[in-house]
């Protein structure tokens, strides 16, 4: 086959098969890919080995790092590992003759900000489609979630975090009499029904993924001094737990960069390389509505620049309205247990531009571990044949890093401090505390106001009372009088006993 160098400058060697390098063209990176096979047949290497290529060629790379393997990446592979003859005779058998371990600048990122730099977004940003998806509402709850929206909209309130969304829910509950000509009925059960989804969502650690200070895109999208891109790293074996909130998540991430990036069409090599571990949980359960969205965003989100590399068990995981689209594929090893496996590799096989020598079908079958069925995009935009791959092994650790390095990466990375502390400002749920109060002042002064006119109004009824009844009754001014110097004269009399009572106790105790 000859030497093989990896770093040519415009195409990521991925390995080699049909008896010649399999490599990803740079200009055609942004055209979106799959890599799918199942547990334990290679998937984690070829998807390191990708990443290791784009950073190499000066492309910011985000994984989601869902088993803890790929923050091996920020290190170099070692020759006391156990894999190192294995990698060293796939090297040899591949004839690369640069083959070196080595590193990759990597960014750490964990939404909970346990194992890196804490992700965080607005309620505002996440928007009400990604918000619903994310609670889980059914369409009423749905609709309710947009009003409450709007509603903040109209008055200018900030919704920053999720005090800020159940401050306002409370408000549209509060108001609902008043929305209801605008916008429709908002019943208190609805509200109480979102309230609770939201309660499950603190509960899985979702609050800390709303606030500021926010991310900012261009941290994704940085390089190092030396022109290597940085590898974002997401922690996710945590948010693995709350899968929801894991597709929600990188689904708001595709839609940021899609809002944030200008159009540069199809660009020498990709702004960034986006791979989506576990992808069928982006299509779960997911309403058309929102699967409409994903299909746009992917469709579209290739002309800023931005690759997206769906990885996942089962092909047929990703809906064919978004497969059409992924024409850089690599197929591992597959498993016809089951009717739907079956299916699996049926659907596989027809996704491939057909090579007559290969029988493809039951080629997925026979895959070994670190080999794959690989079809990459030419020049011209069209696949290659698929041919049967032997894939390059990574130049860097396989396998996590310690507790200790993971620390000493995180401290001399480029956004050390940025996020890690964080802002509470003014928002919604202020606002609304304020003018809770500013209304309940104002309520208590109006009370004292009334309580005092119906006081005052009693008072000069009284006295009214009493001048009709001396009007009407000369007497009882007299009778009155009288009354008042009787009481006058006893309170005089019982003063002047007291004081000789005093007096005649005070001397006899002295006399003693």
């Amino acid at each position: 086959m000859g030497g093989v160098r990896v770093g040519d400058g415009n195409a990521i060697y991925i390995g080699a098969g049909g008896g010649r390098p399999q490599s990803l063209l740079l200009n055609r990176a942004n055209r979106h890919g799959l890599i799918a096979g199942a547990t334990g047949t290679g998937k984690t290497v070829t998807l390191q080995g990708l990443a290791e290529g784009f950073s190499a060629a000066g492309v910011p790379v985000f994984v989601a790092d869902v088993k803890g393997d790929l923050a091996g990446l920020a290190m170099p592979g070692s020759p006391t590992a156990p894999m190192h003859e294995a990698l060293v005779a796939r090297a040899a058998e591949l004839g690369m003759t640069d083959y070196a371990y080595a590193d990759n600048p990597v960014i750490f990122w964990d939404l909970f900000g346990a194992k890196g730099h804490p992700i965080r977004t607005t309620v505002s940003e996440m928007g009400p489609l990604l918000l619903a998806r994310l609670l889980g509402l059914n369409e009423v709850q749905e609709g309710v979630l947009n009003i409450a929206f709007r509603l903040a909209d109209e008055e200018g309130l900030l919704l920053l975090d999720l005090e800020d969304f159940q401050a306002l829910l409370l408000h549209c509950a509060e108001t609902a009499a008043d929305l209801a000509p605008r916008y429709g009925n908002v019943t208190r059960a609805t509200v109480g029904a979102i309230q609770r989804q939201l309660l499950q969502l603190q509960a899985q650690g979702g609050e800390d993924f709303f606030g500021e200070p926010a991310l900012d895109i261009a941290d994704f999208l940085r390089c190092d001094e030396s022109g290597r891109g940085y590898v974002s790293v997401l922690a996710a074996d945590r948010l693995m737990t709350s899968p929801r909130l894991y597709a929600t998540f990188l689904l708001w991430l595709l839609s940021e960069l899609f809002e944030d990036l200008p159009e540069v069409g199809d660009p020498e090599k990709p702004k960034l390389v986006f791979f989506f571990d576990e992808a069928h949980l982006l299509f779960e359960d997911a309403p058309d509505a929102l699967k409409d969205t994903i299909e746009q965003v992917v469709r579209l989100i290739r002309s800023k620049g931005v690759g997206v590399y769906f990885v996942t068990q089962n092909p047929i995981d990703v809906p064919d309205s978004v497969s059409g689209q992924l024409g850089n594929r690599i197929q591992h090893a597959l498993h016809a247990f089951t009717p739907r496996e079956q299916r699996a590799i049926e659907a596989a096989a027809e996704t491939f531009r057909p090579n007559p020598p290969l029988d493809v079908a039951s080629a997925i079958t026979e895959l070994r571990v670190g080999e794959a069925l690989v079809s990459l995009l030419q020049a011209d935009g069209a696949p290659t044949p698929v041919e049967r791959t032997m894939i390059k092994p990574p130049r860097s650790r396989l396998g996590p890093l310690s507790n200790q390095e993971r620390t000493i990466l995180r401290s001399t990375s480029p956004v050390e401090g940025k996020y890690d502390t964080p802002v509470d400002r003014e928002s919604a749920g202020e606002v609304l505390k304020a003018r809770a109060d500013a209304a309940s002042a104002a309520a208590a002064t109006e009370k004292a106001r009334v309580d005092a006119e119906k006081a005052a109004a009693a008072q000069a009824k009284e006295q009214a009372r009493v001048e009709r009844e001396r009007r009407a009754n000369p007497s009882f001014a007299e009778e009155v009088t009288r009354q008042l110097g009787r009481s006058v004269q006893r309170q005089a009399v019982n003063r002047i006993a007291g004081q000789i009572v005093r007096g005649i106790l005070g001397g006899l105790f002295r006399g003693r």
